[in-house]
């Protein structure tokens, strides 16, 4: 709970109108109080887990306030500015109904304006040290929680692929620009966005998916060429994750907020949830790990079977990321995240396997085109036991990387690492990740027999190869946006284009041939096809030109009489990696220069009609 506390010659508001649905019943549309304690107030989050408690403290403070000030008038006025965590509307008034409750019990005369209206007020203020003060109310544990968390000192430092490590501020990042936005970002402690992502636009312009004004902020609707891309990514990380030796699994989306286990674990974290109420309370996963935990426990695991590898995909994970936040893909409050949990021994076959998956989220980002920086961030203790470990992994990056120490654990891990993107606004985001978990073998009792046949708790790696699939959508895009910048094309990895490769008939009769083209494209191989379509629209040449290159298109085919006549086609190549264009190609040599792009990767048909004329606009 926020306060701003208002020593106050007076306060007067006038009702307007309803700022929610439906909002408090107004008794009165005016009202004032002279000579007052003014607060005002917003309810958050977090006080809906311990209303109680956050009333007790909050009519302490204000008790006190108004004791130290010598009035006997208080007004209590809700706020909703104060905070980006708020309180749901029947949580928020309710806990304002019992702190009117609680400090009219010590005999002051205390008002409180209607909750849920857009009000206009007038207030003069006395002016003096004590006259405005703002305090904070975390309720009981969340308030342990969270005060812990601002006690963790960061050191920063660049470690070089020799193996140096030096402190980020005496580091020359010369040639090693974005290295340096990674650390000013990370540093600065803030993940607000100010302005809008470009991206955001791109991914509204090319119809891939745009905001759900009919759900919570951080809710997406996905267009079938977004879908087709996102199902990509997905298969691909599938894929890889099967390569590693990854075991799929599918788990529930919300747990028992009073599960004895699940209980510490969520609280470390409360302004984040989502709750569900419903014979009991729930919250909504932000991860896997419940689900693949609860598996664990249940399973029967010898030290011969380490390290075991449980992997979901999720559709979805929430976490209520605070307003400021949430922009675009690169935050969102419900989000696909493949998640590996890894079970290990000991610390030695722990490392080798971080080892292992940092290999693996190398050829996740090099498979995406996405250049990246390198993030390490340690418990100090653990980094002064393990630095040859850090070193190796400054080797494989080939490349200083960013290395971060933490005075003390609170979180469960002892370390992970980041492949961190920078965006076209100059901040980073984390998309690869592991983490190597010390605590939650224990906290869940997940066991496995050693050589003895003794039961011992495993060490677990949380992974996800990829991070966030949306993020990942966000990245491509933000990538491209600088290249924008640079003068450049921008364009999708050829394996993800919606169209590989568009026909434009120059006048209607051509339209069989280059439905016939297509016909021979997609009977070459029986195990792979090119996604091509077909601009039939009544438009000119050069208009279906112009707008296949807004589409991005990779391979563009003007089909006319030389055409038909030669059986061979002139694409035009986006960029210099698709081959050379402008000169002769059979269909099969067209196949084969698409076809030697793609073929290590995922495929899925067209996502959209044939024909363009068919096509539905998805944003008007």
């Amino acid at each position: 709970m926020k306060l701003l506390l208002i020593h106050s010659d007076f306060i007067e508001y006038e009702v307007k109108e309803k700022a929610i649905p439906h909002p408090e019943e107004v008794k009165t549309t005016k009202d004032r109080l002279d000579e007052a304690l003014t607060v005002f107030i917003a309810v958050e989050k977090v006080d809906e887990k311990s209303p109680t408690q956050a009333v007790d403290e909050a009519a302490k403070e204000i008790i006190k306030t108004a004791e130290q000030l010598k009035v006997n008038n208080i007004m209590l006025y809700p706020y909703a500015h104060l905070s980006s965590d708020l309180a749901s509307a029947k949580a928020g008034k309710d806990i304002l109904v019992l702190l009117e409750q609680e400090v009219k019990k010590q005999k002051f005369t205390v008002k409180r304006s209607p909750f849920g209206w857009y009000k206009a007020f007038t207030i003069s203020c006395k002016g003096h040290p004590l006259s405005e003060l703002s305090r904070e109310i975390i309720p009981g544990k969340e308030k342990k929680a969270v005060e812990k968390e601002r006690e963790i000192i960061s050191q920063w430092y660049i470690l070089t692929p020799n193996g140096e490590l030096i402190d980020a501020d005496k580091f020359n990042f010369s040639g090693h620009e974005e290295l340096k936005l990674l650390y000013e970002y990370e540093s600065s402690g803030t993940r607000k966005i100010v302005g809008e992502p470009p991206h955001v636009k791109m991914m509204q312009s090319q119809e891939l998916v745009d905001y759900e004004p009919a759900s919570d902020s951080g809710n997406f609707r996905w267009y079938p060429k977004g879908r087709m891309i996102k199902g990509l990514l997905e298969q691909h990380i599938n894929n890889m994750v099967r390569d590693i030796g990854g075991m799929q699994v599918e788990t529930p989306i919300m747990y028992d907020l009073e599960h004895p286990a699940l209980s510490e674990y969520v609280k470390k974290f409360p302004a984040r949830q989502y709750i569900v109420k419903s014979d009991k309370d729930f919250f909504l996963r932000f991860a896997a790990c419940f689900g693949q935990y609860m598996i664990a426990h249940d399973m029967t695991i010898s030290y011969r079977n380490l390290p075991l590898r449980l992997y979901e995909l999720t559709h979805y994970s929430f976490r209520r990321e605070q307003s400021g936040e949430v922009s675009g893909l690169k935050r969102l409050r419900a989000f696909t995240m493949p998640d590996l949990h890894t079970f290990c021994q000991d610390l030695p076959q722990a490392t080798e396997e971080f080892k292992r998956q940092f290999s693996t989220a190398m050829r996740w980002m090099n498979s995406l085109n996405l250049d990246s920086e390198v993030a390490l961030r340690f418990v100090k203790e653990f980094y002064e036991k393990n630095k040859i470990l850090a070193q190796d992994l400054a080797k494989l990056t080939g490349k200083p990387i960013l290395i971060e120490l933490w005075n003390e654990r609170y979180y469960y891990f002892v370390m992970k690492f980041e492949f961190n993107v920078i965006d076209s606004m100059k901040k980073a985001s984390a998309l690869s990740t592991v983490q190597i978990d010390v605590e939650n073998g224990k906290r869940f009792n997940i066991t496995y027999a050693d050589e003895k046949g003794e039961k011992q708790h495993p060490l677990i790696l949380h992974t996800s190869i990829s991070g966030s699939i949306d993020r990942n959508v966000y990245a491509l895009l933000e990538r491209e946006a600088i290249k924008i910048n640079q003068g450049k094309k921008p364009m999708l990895p050829l394996w993800l284009s919606p169209t590989q490769v568009r026909f434009i008939p120059v006048a209607d009769e051509f339209v069989s041939d280059c439905e016939k083209f297509i016909d021979e494209l997609n009977k070459i191989s029986p195990f792979y096809f090119i996604r091509s379509d077909i601009d039939d629209r009544e438009e000119s040449v050069s208009r279906k030109i112009r707008d296949a290159e807004k589409e991005w298109i990779p391979y563009i085919v003007v089909v006319g009489e030389k055409e038909r006549k030669e059986k061979t086609v002139f694409p035009r190549v986006r960029t210099s990696d698709l081959g050379q264009g402008e000169k002769p190609y059979t269909i099969s040599q067209l196949h084969s220069l698409v076809l030697e792009r793609v073929k290590d990767f995922p495929q899925q048909k067209l996502p959209l009609a044939l024909y363009l004329s068919k096509r539905p606009k998805f944003k008007g």
